[in-house]
């Protein structure tokens, strides 16, 4: 892309060994537009030869730092677009955004089942609902009451000022399950508390792309094309 033997390349000051050039901005603005100039035409160049010896599709989109558009193409720049953007949306996975989405709707799910079994075992420890259990698990609740009573009756025997009845462990317990059930229903929302602060993060950086692309695509613009052996440039000023 650079001609042979040229003493006024302004990176010659920059070449090391092996006549290599240091891949760095150049901070004089003269020597920069006049680097840019050159090899923004030898790019164009490229991209018309590879069109052309390999029958590919090639589109090539240049904005300057004065936000000068140019481009080409062998079709057209937006239906080569258009076509990378179908091919993208196959063959990408899911977005952060619909991963998070997918991940807090599971948690929260698992979260409602759990209140669920607690809400359902909280409702047979004190007596009701028992008709949807079978003869097994009634002798389990059994089972669990059971060990229940013998651990107040064991603290009666340590502490013989302290009188329970069965009403006051029944109700030990329940107060004990509605205690775990609002844990879980505060992990849950803290849980969907931090899945709004993702999305309104990813809303924010999307809306700030969104602008970014604005700002580098002027309103106005004024367009001139130049052609040169089947080599189309056009320039858009702002």
């Amino acid at each position: 892309m650079e001609d042979g033997g040229s003493s006024h390349d302004p990176d010659s000051s920059k070449k090391l060994v092996r006549g290599k050039i240091e891949i760095k901005r150049i901070e004089n603005t003269t020597s920069r537009q006049v680097t840019f100039c050159k090899r923004r035409n030898g790019l164009l160049k490229k991209a018309y030869e590879l069109s052309v010896l390999c029958d590919a599709e090639v589109a090539l989109v240049i904005f300057s730092t004065r936000v000068r558009l140019y481009e080409y193409a062998n079709n057209s720049v937006k239906g080569t677009i258009e076509r990378y953007k179908a091919c993208s949306d196959a063959v990408n996975p899911p977005s952060v955004t619909e991963a998070n989405t997918q991940y807090y709707q599971q948690e929260a799910s698992k979260l409602r089942r759990q209140i669920r079994d607690i809400q359902n075992s909280n409702r047979h420890i004190v007596g009701e609902s028992l008709g949807s259990l079978n003869f097994k698990e009634l002798k389990n609740l059994e089972g669990r009451l059971e060990k229940g009573i013998s651990r107040v009756r064991s603290k009666k025997v340590l502490k013989p000022n302290v009188s329970l009845s069965l009403y006051n462990l029944y109700s030990f317990l329940n107060s004990f399950m509605k205690t775990l059930q609002n844990e879980l229903l505060l992990a849950e929302i803290e849980y969907m508390q931090k899945r709004e602060m993702e999305l309104q993060h990813d809303n924010m950086y999307l809306r700030a792309k969104i602008a970014q692309g604005a700002r580098l695509n002027p309103e106005q613009q004024e367009s001139s094309d130049t052609r040169d052996g089947g080599l189309r440039i056009r320039f858009i000023f702002p």
